[in-house]
């Protein structure tokens, strides 16, 4: 695996360009700020706080990072520190979540 850094282009944080078999992909995993953010957030309590899914936001990780984040484009860190991989089965309404304060 080759890792290369990238411009940031619409990400918030640095993206890296993996290539695997063969395929260039973008991503933000394993790149340094995405992982030194990652490995704090259980370090101190002050770097999330707990929120719950109110009416009208179930299964919905873009409308609930928008009211945490004013984007729709950190839905994939919800679901990331929350251990969801279908957000169909989990963000249900008033279901408990843990919010990062920022990134």
């Amino acid at each position: 695996m080759v890792l290369k850094e990238l411009n940031k282009g619409p990400y918030e944080v640095d993206v890296v360009e993996v290539s695997h078999r063969n395929a260039i992909v973008t991503t933000i995993v394993n790149s340094p700020v995405f992982d030194a953010y990652i490995s704090n957030i259980g370090k101190n309590s002050n770097n999330y706080e707990v929120g719950y899914i109110p009416a009208g936001y179930a299964h919905r990780p873009d409308l609930i990072s928008n009211v945490y984040y004013g984007s729709v484009k950190n839905w994939w860190l919800l679901m990331l520190v929350n251990d969801i991989t279908d957000p169909f089965e989990s963000f249900k309404l008033h279901e408990r979540i843990i919010v990062p304060k920022s990134i």
